[in-house]
């Protein structure tokens, strides 16, 4: 995976979760006590629905961060070497996933 094809997955990324972030907006906001028209199991539903969608926000939100991170090592020349030992990062795994920042033997905790 070249730099500019790195560049365009993680910006590409950004923009689903973004789009995400934008589609579950009412599903974050609190939920409103009607008792006149949800009941009790229908507002503990819908309670837990909108702490499934705060989980996924922060779950976005950390994935943005480690997506600013590989962009800032793009920009900094430093993308595809491990955080940690400085090592070539493995082709497949910045395929997969070219946030990542270090190699799969730091990233087990492997010495």
């Amino acid at each position: 995976m070249t730099q500019d094809e790195a560049r365009t997955a993680l910006l590409k990324r950004q923009e689903e979760l973004a789009e995400e972030d934008r589609i579950s907006t009412e599903s974050r906001e609190p939920v409103t006590l009607q008792q006149d028209s949800v009941g009790r199991l229908s507002r503990m539903d819908a309670m837990q629905q909108q702490a499934m969608a705060q989980a996924q926000e922060r779950r976005r939100a950390g994935e943005r961060t480690r997506i600013a991170s590989a962009l800032q090592r793009l920009d900094e020349d430093e993308w595809g070497y491990c955080a940690t030992c400085g090592e070539d990062i493995a082709e497949a795994r910045l395929r997969y996933d070219p946030s990542v920042p270090t190699c799969v033997k730091c990233a087990g905790g492997a010495d």
